[in-house]
């Protein structure tokens, strides 16, 4: 297989990884895409070292965190129609509960945020998260379990845990 057949079957794992950092569909794609024409115009730079799908989600967050840098700079304002959902019932108390994690994980620091979601969503190992952060996994796995505690802090999942645990072992 070719590194660009390689680059177009991690796509899917890219949109994923972009729109549960960005929370946004439009912005997820266009990530996507800036992270695709790095990924070929510098294909020459890629190593062989390690998988294609790793070197990828390095470049998206390093373009992602390109992003976050240069909006500090300056205020973004959103459109009035992305505010759609104001004011209208929840359908079902999972859907809240989902709500509920989702708004949490967006208020996790990023580079908890980030671990967390290579290793949640997309499945990759401690070691596969570790290079593709360009950290320890020692510092992957710490931050990881920093965003798991911060998320049951934030849902109050911790108390459901417990109780469940302990209703196991009676």
């Amino acid at each position: 297989m070719t590194l660009l057949d390689e680059i177009e079957t991690a796509i899917p794992a890219l949109r994923r990884y972009a729109h549960a950092l960005t929370r946004n569909r439009d912005e997820a794609d266009d990530l996507v895409q800036d992270c695709l024409e790095r990924a070929v115009a510098r294909r020459h730079l890629w190593r062989g070292e390690g998988e294609v799908r790793g070197w990828l989600f390095r470049i998206l967050l390093n373009r992602f965190r390109d992003r976050l840098r240069s909006l500090r700079l300056r205020p973004q304002l959103l459109p009035l129609e992305s505010a759609g959902g104001i004011g209208q019932a929840g359908a079902q108390e999972g859907h809240l509960a989902l709500s509920e994690v989702h708004a949490a994980m967006g208020r996790l620091p990023e580079d908890q945020r980030a671990a967390l979601l290579l290793i949640a969503v997309e499945g990759l190992s401690l070691a596969e998260a570790a290079q593709v952060l360009g950290q320890p996994p020692g510092t992957v796995a710490s931050r990881v379990a920093r965003a798991r505690e911060s998320l049951r802090r934030m849902t109050d999942r911790g108390e459901t845990i417990s109780i469940q645990t302990q209703d196991r072992q009676r």
